[in-house]
């Protein structure tokens, strides 16, 4: 059974992804900050599906809670991990210059920091066995962000980091993917006391159904996954020079594996060459 570390795993969309890949037989290991909150969940879990749920209380904007995170996932202790989901993330409301530089600060820590260096410990483990999914969460705030909002630009670096990474992924095994939800029904909206829409909203999207659309297009090699059709239709226009980006990087990379071989055949050519020379008496 493999493996999956879920970060934020303890509520919304991060719960929505242990509870579907608890029931497609993943073993998992939970990171949040809510060591409560975070038993509960895998208790459940284990009960209703009969895998292995590890808890791993940690705060990711923090360099040495981090670290015991980096380590499980590099593979310095514990099992091997075969997916990685890095939902952990967290919304500054404030205007920039409203906002305090602490809570910039952790947001930056939490929203890029801990993605990349989550994904840094991950990758050579899954490279070496051929065999790994990340998924990293972004939002559609990364393409059309409030004004004054880092948050939106910490979510577009979420997106252009993962295209960077899937980018040189193809014909190694392992496969990265960023999911682009818009608004949630997560209850966080609730108990922050804003407005949710209704059922019928095509703004506010079920957390299993943008996990269900994550996991279907991963399924289908694609490398961004928007769940919801307006959020969908607006991407596909946004997203026409970001495609074409993907076009050039796919083509400069064939070049440069080309190059290396051309290289490679002639050195091994003069290799030979040198071998089947007398020696000198």
């Amino acid at each position: 059974m493999s493996t999956a570390i879920v970060t934020g795993g303890n509520t919304g969309l991060g719960a929505a992804f242990a509870q579907h890949l608890a029931s497609q037989g993943h073993n998992l290991v939970l990171v949040a900050r809510d060591r409560e909150r975070l038993n509960a969940v895998a208790t459940r879990l284990r009960v209703e599906h009969g895998v292995e749920v590890e808890v791993l209380p940690a705060d990711l904007a923090v360099p040495a809670e981090r670290a015991i995170v980096e380590q499980r996932l590099d593979g310095t202790m514990g099992e091997p991990v075969d997916i990685l989901v890095n939902n952990a993330g967290i919304g500054t409301h404030d205007l920039f210059d409203e906002a305090s530089p602490a809570d910039l600060q952790a947001e930056v820590d939490l929203n890029i920091t801990a993605v990349l260096q989550l994904t840094r410990a991950a990758l050579p483990g899954m490279l070496r066995r051929r065999h790994g999914v990340v998924i990293n969460v972004g939002s559609f705030a990364g393409y059309l962000g409030a004004p004054g909002s880092a948050y939106s630009a910490s979510k577009a670096w979420v997106l252009s980091f993962t295209d960077s990474i899937a980018a040189s992924l193809p014909g190694t095994g392992v496969r990265a993917i960023a999911i682009c939800p818009g608004r949630m029904r997560t209850g966080r909206h609730l108990r922050a006391g804003r407005p949710v829409g209704s059922s019928r909203s095509p703004l506010w999207l079920e957390p299993a159904d943008v996990v269900d659309r994550c996991l279907s297009d991963l399924r289908k090699q694609r490398t961004l996954s928007v769940p919801g059709g307006l959020y969908r239709s607006l991407v596909t226009l946004l997203e026409l020079p970001r495609r074409s980006l993907r076009v050039v990087a796919r083509l400069a990379r064939r070049g440069r594996e080309q190059k290396v071989q051309r290289v490679c055949g002639v050195t091994n050519a003069e290799d030979r060459t040198d071998d089947s020379r007398p020696s000198a008496r």
